[in-house]
């Protein structure tokens, strides 16, 4: 995009009292942004309010500092494997503007990206969830992303503590080559600001192997409003959408109603019945969310028609050892008894819950027998552990 252009397209975007429904309706009647702001005032209230009118004649403020900034991000992206640079600003007019955004009912004027653009024309699917999930939840989320990508399936997710991390983290380490899905990152902030900051590095590994994608400008702050905002780019980027674990009352929930009203398919993952996290899942679910265990049941039900191993996803999260740090500056303090915590609400094997824990055999061993005891775990069959007596 040349500088002017840059620079027309900011202006509409920063202009105080204008909204992306009054801008596309300028865009619609004049022809690009260029134009409107060469209109007068006369002309362009024939297509706005008077008001609207008025701030349209006028430069926002901090319109040339933002102009200086983009421009310097721009050429500072470092150029990828193919040589191709890894920063871009798409614009509504722009052919590599993603086709099924535009299917939102407030697509973005801009969109600012980072990473493997491609990454936009290929399948995809939202897997989102919880920031604070359990460990079995932290773990299918990682699996089901790696194996959705080893299929060739993009996941989109909100770079968020939790199930979001734990996905894009997932999907990269599937990501071999042309044929795999890899990662898009849809966050509430400027690309220039890393939000929650114990995602650094992911963000950093995202923005050259997977794709970083934000609709605000350079600087923005995360502020709390523009979380929810982002999630309808996350519906409307991905063909359905994923939930792993989430409450009742949750960021996640809103993206699934959003892409049900774009006609996009809901799915969800079931969980304990003593599972807080679990209840919003089981809500979809009963709403009409396609119950899923696997993978392959993402797959057929999306009809992406792409091979893939039918293994359940206990099978797959075991054989990935997951190295996640949930804990961020968002993040509930840990109940209790961290072993406990640890084993979430499934049934869990010793091995993994030694992995999870960082405890010996014998350490854990001795503090699963005085759970035991005191009624709070039972032994089942197969060498499994599950909670017992949980609300």
């Amino acid at each position: 995009m040349e500088r002017e252009e840059l620079r027309a397209w900011l202006r509409l975007v920063l202009t105080p009292r204008v909204g992306p429904g009054t801008a596309r309706k300028l865009l619609a009647a004049l022809g690009a942004p260029q134009a409107i702001f060469e209109a007068s005032a006369q002309v362009l209230s024939t297509v706005v309010s008077k008001r609207e009118a008025t701030e349209l004649m006028r430069e926002p403020a901090g319109l040339d500092q933002q102009v200086e900034a983009t421009h310097a991000w721009l050429a500072d992206g470092l150029p990828l494997a193919s040589g191709r640079c890894s920063r871009f600003v798409l614009s509504l007019a722009d052919a590599a503007y993603p086709a099924a955004l535009l299917e939102a009912a407030d697509p973005p004027l801009l969109l600012f990206a980072q990473g493997q653009l491609d990454l936009l024309s290929r399948p995809a699917v939202a897997v989102v969830g919880s920031r604070n999930p359990t460990p079995q939840g932290q773990e299918n989320a990682y699996a089901f992303a790696k194996a959705l990508s080893e299929a060739g399936v993009t996941v989109v997710s909100g770079l968020a503590l939790g199930v979001d991390g734990a996905a894009h983290s997932g999907a990269l380490d599937g990501h071999h080559g042309a044929a795999s899905g890899g990662t898009i990152a849809v966050v509430g902030t400027g690309l220039d600001v890393v939000y929650p900051k114990a995602h650094q590095a992911l963000a950093q590994r995202m923005s050259t192997q997977g794709l970083m994608l934000s609709e605000f400008v350079l600087g923005t702050a995360p502020l709390a409003g523009n979380f929810p905002k982002r999630n309808r780019i996350v519906a409307a980027l991905s063909r359905g959408t994923l939930v792993i674990e989430a409450a009742l009352q949750s960021g996640s929930l809103i993206t699934a109603r959003l892409a049900a009203e774009m006609g996009r398919e809901v799915l969800a993952i079931p969980g304990s019945i003593h599972s807080p996290q679990a209840r919003g899942c089981h809500a979809l679910i009963k709403q009409g969310a396609k119950l899923v265990e696997t993978a392959q049941d993402v797959l057929e039900e999306l009809q992406l028609g792409l091979p893939m191993g039918g293994a359940s996803i206990n099978e797959r999260a075991a054989s990935t050892a997951s190295a996640l740090d949930s804990q961020g500056d968002d993040e509930d303090s840990s109940p209790p008894d961290f072993v406990l915590s640890a084993m979430g609400y499934d049934p869990v094997s010793q091995e993994a819950l030694s992995a999870r824990t960082g405890l010996g055999a014998a350490d854990l061993g001795a503090r699963l027998l005085e759970l035991e005891l005191m009624g709070q775990v039972a032994r089942l069959p197969g060498a499994l552990f599950q909670r017992v007596g949980v609300a």
